[in-house]
C-alpha cells in the first residue's frame, strides 16, 4: 500500500468525522434547548392544537352523549353570527384605539426621558409603574376613578364646575372610550421602554453632525432619530396590536363586556360562549378565527420586515 493511498483514505475519512462531530453538537444543542421547549409544547402548542380540533366538534358542557365530529358546522354558524362580528368590530376598534395613542404618547415620553433632566432616574422608574401592576388591580383602580358618586374623575369635574355624577363605564357612548383610556395608560410603559432603548442605541455623533449642519429638532428627528427607531417602532406596534386584540382581564374587570355589548371584545365573547353557555366547540371556532387574524397580522409584519431587509 503506497503512502498516496493512505493519505487519500485519511482525507476521505475526515468529512465523515466532521459530520459526526456536527451531529453530536446538534444533539447536544437540542438537549440544552429541550427544557425550555417542553413547557412551550405542553402549555402553548398542545392546547392550541386541542382547541383547533375542538372547533370541529359539537363539544358542550353537561351533555350525556359523546362528542361528535361536525366538520365546518361551527364555522358556518359563526359566519352568520351577527353578535360575534359586532364583537370583532369592537375588538378592532379597541386594538387600534389603544395601540395608536399608546405609541404616540410613549414616543413623546421616551423622547422626554432620553433628555438630560434632573431626577431622570426617578421619572423613568415612575413611568413603568403601570407595567408592574396586574391587569386586575389596574381594572379595580380605574373603576374607582370612574365611580359615578365619589370617583376622582367626577369629583374633579364638580370642582371645576363641569358637572359630575356621570357613570362612564355604563354609558353607551362613553364605555368604550373610557376603557380605551385605561388600556392606553396600562400598556404605555412597555412601549416607552422599548422606544427608549431604541433611542439610546442611536449614535450621538449623528445628532451632533446634524446640529452642526443647522438641522432643527424636527429635521433631526425625521432624518436621524426616526430611521434608527423605525425597526423598534414597527416591532412594538405589531406586538401591541396583537396583545390589545387579545385583551381579556382588563375589560372583563372594568365592564364585563357591557353595557349592551358595547365593550364585548372577541375574547370576552368566546369566554361567555364557553363558560357561561357551555358551547365549547363553538367557542373554539371563535378562537380559531382570532388565531387566523393574528397569524395574518404577523405574516404581514414579517413580509414587511423581510422586504425592508431586501431593499437594504
Amino acid at each position: 500500500m503506497t503512502s498516496t493511498t493512505v493519505h487519500a483514505r485519511s482525507a476521505a475519512r475526515k468529512p465523515t468525522n466532521s459530520r459526526r462531530g456536527a451531529d453530536r453538537r446538534g444533539a447536544g444543542a437540542w438537549f440544552l434547548v429541550l427544557p425550555a421547549l417542553l413547557p412551550i409544547l405542553v402549555l402553548s402548542v398542545g392546547p392550541l392544537l386541542y382547541g383547533i380540533a375542538l372547533a370541529f366538534t359539537d363539544s358542550q358542557s353537561g351533555r350525556t352523549t359523546s362528542t361528535q365530529w361536525v366538520g365546518l358546522l361551527n364555522f358556518r354558524d359563526l359566519a352568520h353570527d351577527g353578535l360575534f362580528w359586532d364583537s370583532f368590530r369592537i375588538g378592532l376598534l379597541w386594538a387600534v384605539g389603544v395601540t395608536v395613542p399608546q405609541f404616540l404618547l410613549a414616543l413623546g415620553l421616551a423622547l422626554l426621558l432620553n433628555q438630560k433632566l434632573r431626577l431622570r432616574w426617578l421619572a423613568r422608574a415612575l413611568a413603568i409603574v403601570p407595567w408592574a401592576m396586574p391587569e386586575v388591580v389596574v381594572g379595580i383602580m380605574w373603576r374607582l376613578v370612574y365611580q359615578p358618586d365619589a370617583g376622582i374623575l367626577n369629583e374633579t369635574a364638580r370642582t371645576l364646575g363641569l358637572g359630575g355624577g356621570h357613570d362612564w363605564l355604563t354609558g353607551l357612548a362613553t364605555a368604550l372610550p373610557a376603557v380605551i383610556v385605561v388600556g392606553v395608560w396600562a400598556g404605555m410603559p412597555q412601549t416607552t421602554v422599548a422606544l427608549l432603548a431604541g433611542l439610546q442605541n442611536t449614535p450621538v455623533e449623528l445628532h451632533e453632525a446634524a446640529a452642526i449642519d443647522g438641522a432643527g429638532a424636527w429635521r433631526r428627528f425625521r432624518t436621524v432619530t426616526w430611521p434608527a427607531l423605525k425597526p423598534v417602532a414597527l416591532a412594538i406596534t405589531a406586538l401591541n396590536f396583537i396583545w390589545n386584540f387579545n385583551s381579556f382581564a382588563l375589560v372583563y374587570v372594568l365592564t364585563n363586556g357591557g353595557p349592551g355589548g358595547r365593550t364585548r371584545l372577541p375574547m370576552l365573547f368566546a369566554y361567555e360562549e364557553a363558560f357561561r353557555y357551555g358551547q365549547f366547540g363553538y367557542a373554539a371556532a371563535m378562537g380559531c378565527v382570532m388565531v387566523a387574524v393574528i397569524a395574518v397580522c404577523l405574516a404581514l409584519f414579517l413580509v414587511g420586515r423581510l422586504g425592508e431587509g431586501d431593499d437594504k
